[in-house]
């Protein structure tokens, strides 16, 4: 009697603990499945502009832009006041983003034309997809790894059934009899889209989308920002950056731009509903931004100065932080690859030199929360392959500190913005204003061709628009120094001002120690590594 009693109490002792273990491995099983879904939301040539920074910084563009879904994420969310790309040019932004390192190293991915993305090169989307998430994408992304030939990303992760015509949005809306309808439609197209990428997957399994939208990349409709948003050009009167004519076209072609960036906000709001209508929201972490300064405007993309590197960031995720944080904390755009990863409880991949912001985020506080991240380092190379003869690229390397920023042209004797006559080719006359609002490849080909760069170059007679151009299209020393505190848009050079001497050696000291303390081709050896044609990339692959 006594033994079957022992017997049954360790019977049952043991199917306790069967049931015990049990319930620990559901319990498990379920806590792997609450890892965080990630929506990156990127759009295409978006520089930093947002009604958010706007009312945080009055008496700029960002004015009279209205993005009501981005300021909902920022209050719902974190707001990085600093936040910059690694390269203000597509491809190798994106592959400083996906692979989480600076963009020397990611080998052909630091070029534009004629990029090739490196297999041996981790991603954070397909570290994600080895770890159990399903991963997917619509419009432009720069591979995440398959198949190697697909610069906006294989097939095996595109969803775009519903089509692509959103990257056209001002050209399909303008032509339209009515406007209103045609707006819908796209609209409907980013929710079908991201309906069909949800629709297909276990609801069970963490999911990673990008969107990437290429509506604010040029060329869009000119006027359309007046016509279809109601963004009147004269309020920009005394708004733009100082290196620029405030003439009305020039203030149009931004309207027109910032029209753009209200149709990339009308598509966020579009996700953001699709992910709370289907119950998704509380555990999707929500990460918005693009990937350079706006093009066809002198000193944005293709260039380290503010214009063409600094960029919105919203990043939201529900239960980490305090929302309505705004933080001031340097941000470079490869630290999001080790954060994604890092709330997704993942180790961040060993060659990654970005840092994560999770430590940022779960800090719930405002202003500099991390004395550490007090600088952010930005480079180019080439962007447009025939800006210059021999292909040859355009190398900068820059670091940006809260007081300063200080930029190292490598090769001063090419010009920044690629060749045109009188520029580095035999003078001669400009092309006509059409060919220049149309052809990007016309002159300067590094700067896309837009009504602000064909009228510049077609009133050079005048000597106020001649030393315009000559200050952002002509020639650059080795060396430029800013205040960009005293002077924001960087129109006065202190690299030869003997009062800023200690600053600028110390700057360029910490600069080049980064450069090559993290392999960058251009600092070791002779440096020529990106000037080889075809260029072959840093010989150990990373």
């Amino acid at each position: 009697m006594r033994d079957s009693r022992c017997r049954w109490l360790l019977g049952l002792t043991g199917a306790l603990a069967t049931l015990a273990l049990s319930w620990l491995g559901a319990t498990r099983s379920a806590a792997a499945d609450q890892r965080p879904n990630i929506l990156v939301a990127f759009a295409d040539d978006w520089g930093r502009y947002a009604s958010a920074y706007g009312r945080l910084e009055p008496g700029g563009v960002s004015d009279i832009v209205r993005t009501p879904n981005f300021d909902r994420l920022a209050s719902e969310g974190v707001l990085f006041t600093q936040a910059y790309v690694n390269a203000p040019s597509c491809t190798p932004c994106r592959s400083s983003f996906l692979s989480g390192q600076y963009f020397w190293r990611t080998g052909l991915g630091a070029i534009l034309q004629g990029a090739r993305w490196d297999e041996s090169i981790p991603s954070y989307p397909l570290l994600l997809e080895k770890a159990g998430y399903r991963i997917g994408q619509t419009y432009k992304v720069w591979s995440p790894g398959t198949p190697v030939d697909a610069p906006y990303g294989g097939q095996r992760t595109a969803f775009e059934e519903a089509g692509r015509r959103f990257n056209r949005f001002s050209q399909f809306v303008e032509a339209a009899k009515d406007k209103e309808q045609a707006r819908a439609e796209l609209l409907n197209e980013v929710r079908q889209n991201f309906s069909q990428f949800l629709d297909q997957g276990d609801s069970q399994q963490p999911f990673c989308y990008w969107f990437g939208p290429t509506n604010c990349h040029r060329k869009w409709v000119q006027g359309s920002g007046r016509s279809h948003w109601g963004l009147d050009p004269d309020a920009l009167r005394g708004k733009l950056p100082k290196f620029l004519p405030d003439v009305e076209i020039i203030r149009e072609d931004f309207c027109d731009y910032l029209g753009e960036v209200q149709a990339f906000d009308a598509a966020l709001g579009i996700l953001l509903e699709e992910l709370d209508r289907r119950g998704l929201a509380d555990n999707t972490m929500v990460i918005v931004s693009g990937d350079h300064g706006i093009p066809g405007i002198p000193r944005g993309k293709c260039n380290l100065y503010d214009l063409g590197t600094r960029v919105p960031l919203a990043i939201r995720w529900p239960g980490v932080g305090r929302p309505g944080s705004v933080v001031d904390d340097f941000v470079c755009l490869p630290d999001l690859a080790p954060t994604i990863l890092q709330a997704a409880d993942l180790q961040p991949h060993d060659v990654m030199t970005g840092r994560s912001l999770v430590p940022v985020l779960e800090s719930g506080r405002s202003g500099q929360v991390d004395p550490q991240r007090d600088f952010v380092v930005v480079g180019r190379e080439r962007h447009v392959a025939k800006a210059r003869s021999g292909q040859l690229p355009y190398p900068q390397r820059a670091i940006r500190t809260a007081r300063y920023l200080y930029i190292r042209n490598f090769k001063p004797q090419r010009f920044p913005m690629g060749e045109a006559p009188g520029f580095g080719l035999p003078d001669g006359p400009m092309p006509p204003f059409e060919k220049l609002r149309e052809d990007t490849g016309a002159a300067f080909a590094d700067l896309d061709a837009s009504p602000t760069k064909a009228w510049m170059l077609t009133h050079l007679d005048q000597p106020e628009v001649r030393s315009l151009v000559e200050l952002t299209m002509g020639l650059r020393p080795a060396e430029e120094l800013y205040d960009v505190q005293a002077d924001p848009d960087s129109l006065h050079n202190l690299a030869e001002d003997p009062r800023y001497a200690q600053v600028k050696a110390e700057l360029s000291a910490r600069l080049l120690s980064l450069l090559r303390d993290t392999g960058d081709p251009r600092v070791q050896g002779d440096g020529g590594t990106y000037d080889l044609p075809p260029f072959a990339g840093p010989v150990e692959a990373r």
